[in-house]
């Protein structure tokens, strides 16, 4: 592959093995309140309300309901209750109002959904060699600090898409280490994981190993096989891979390369495209036309791209993270605090996990900076030198794991069908903003954009679309 300065991207500025850059005191903010979580609106069936009666009268109910110009389903049950459909466009309000207002109406309520109690909780080991032991590791997926997925896998197992199944998410990266081929081999973490129409940009064939382990964790972040008592979990473990190598065994890339990946991914089925990467902050949209276009290509035909802030402290975003149509995704600690080495600025739509130090800039009371924090783990190889040898490493971190805590949500939100069967980009966006937990002083702000994402909350059908559109 022949490369093209100015338009060399490094993948691996987006993984961060050493904290870079900080934020100056003039950049530094009021402290902020607490984490606020979303309110939970209970969930009912649409139409239909429940209605007790003093006395288990057919008479009386029919009557009842053709004054409302409902209709009952069934009789009224021994303890004198009766289900209403209520005339299609009437307002649940004013329709319990009228009800509870009549007499001999002992109580009028909406039918109320229930759902599968509790959350699940997988029996992968992580390090401890014990049933559940990725708890102790994955912080990142764990409520407060974390996305709350045990909530999302529980909704996804209820709404019959457990963990994503049915969505298509692209990893545009390094490769893949999905399955054998010439001395490499599949990741043992990915025994379970679907893959579909790999294609490699560097070497030109349609096997895009992994060379230098980047892909492979991001992959195993969006959808490493979970509940199979090895390793870890994939936050949309039912998901498809859809593997594009666009990046070299050094983790670089040119615009050419990337531009062509995204309309490849676009093309063979993506329905969530993830950029773990990011061009120098010099780089300008002006010299990027190829890949801003694929961009917008990406998102006429519905395909959500989420992409990595970028690693260099600054009060900018990286391109692609800064393009129109991309979700952009800075970092955030197991403090639920800015990561020192977060991009942030204008344009900032979400954060999520992305391990490592808290900033010392923003002098909130849940950033205490000068602490030593936990990384993002997952399972990759150490050394493109052994693609063949597997662990979990440490001190991995970065916006390129936070983008990719995202692209999983996506595929979640997807596949929960909360927004229906086809949801826009933009309405993606708008569901992963309205159901983040807000940080900062106030929401959305340039260090935290709408907030932490809850996939939990986002995949809950018990908290309506907004009808708003993304902010």
């Amino acid at each position: 592959m022949v490369s093209h300065p100015p338009f060399r991207v490094v993948a691996i500025a987006a993984l961060v093995i050493a904290a870079v850059g900080a934020f100056s005191r003039a950049s530094s903010v009021s402290a902020a309140g607490p984490v606020r979580a979303p309110r939970l609106a209970p969930r009912y069936v649409p139409g239909e309300v429940l209605v007790g009666y003093s006395s288990a009268d057919a008479s009386f109910t029919a009557q009842l309901a053709r004054k409302m110009g409902a209709s009952a389903l069934g009789s009224p049950t021994t303890s004198g209750e009766t289900l209403l459909r209520l005339p299609p466009g009437t307002s649940m309000s004013s329709a319990l109002a009228s009800l509870r207002r009549e007499p001999g109406v002992v109580y009028a309520v909406p039918d109320y959904v229930a759902h599968v109690a509790g959350t699940f909780i997988p029996n992968d080991r992580g390090r401890t060699g014990r049933p559940h032991g990725w708890e102790a590791v994955q912080w990142n997926f764990l409520a407060r600090a974390g996305v709350n997925a045990p909530e999302a896998w529980a909704n996804l197992i209820a709404d019959h898409h457990a963990g994503g199944r049915g969505v298509t998410v692209a990893i545009l990266d390094t490769g893949v280490a999905y399955r054998a081929w010439r001395g490499y081999r599949r990741s043992p973490d990915f025994a379970g994981t679907r893959f579909a129409a790999p294609y490699d940009f560097i070497a030109h064939n349609h096997f895009p190993l992994d060379r230098e382990g980047h892909g492979t964790f991001i992959a195993g972040t969006v959808a490493e096989a979970t509940n199979n008592g090895l390793a870890l979990t994939g936050l949309a473990y039912g998901a498809t891979i859809l593997p594009v190598r666009v990046l070299d065994q050094n983790g670089e890339g040119d615009a050419a390369t990337i531009a062509r990946g995204i309309d490849y991914a676009v093309n063979h089925g993506a329905q969530v495209i993830n950029l773990s990467l990011e061009f120098d902050l010099s780089v300008t949209a002006a010299s990027i036309p190829g890949v801003l276009r694929a961009i917008a290509y990406a998102h006429r035909r519905g395909v959500t791209v989420v992409a990595a802030a970028g690693n260099d402290g600054a009060m900018q975003l990286a391109y692609p993270a800064r393009a129109p149509d991309v979700i952009s995704v800075g970092a955030t600690t197991r403090d639920g605090c800015l990561a020192d080495y977060s991009d942030v600025g204008t344009g900032l739509d979400l954060v999520a996990p992305g391990g490592g130090q808290d900033s010392p800039a923003l002098g909130q009371p849940n950033c205490r900076p000068g602490r030593r924090l936990p990384d993002i783990s997952q399972m990759t190889f150490l050394s493109g030198a052994h693609p063949s040898r597997f662990t979990l490493p440490i001190g991995w971190y970065g916006t390129s794991m936070a983008a990719a805590h995202v692209a999983a949500a996506a595929a979640l939100v997807i596949a929960s069908r909360v927004l229906g069967p086809n949801p826009t980009p933009d309405q993606i966006l708008a569901r992963l903003e309205q159901t983040a937990q807000p940080l900062g002083a106030q929401s959305p702000n340039v260090y935290y954009g709408s907030g932490l994402i809850d996939a939990g909350a986002a995949t809950s059908a018990a908290i309506p679309p907004s009808p708003h559109g993304p902010r």
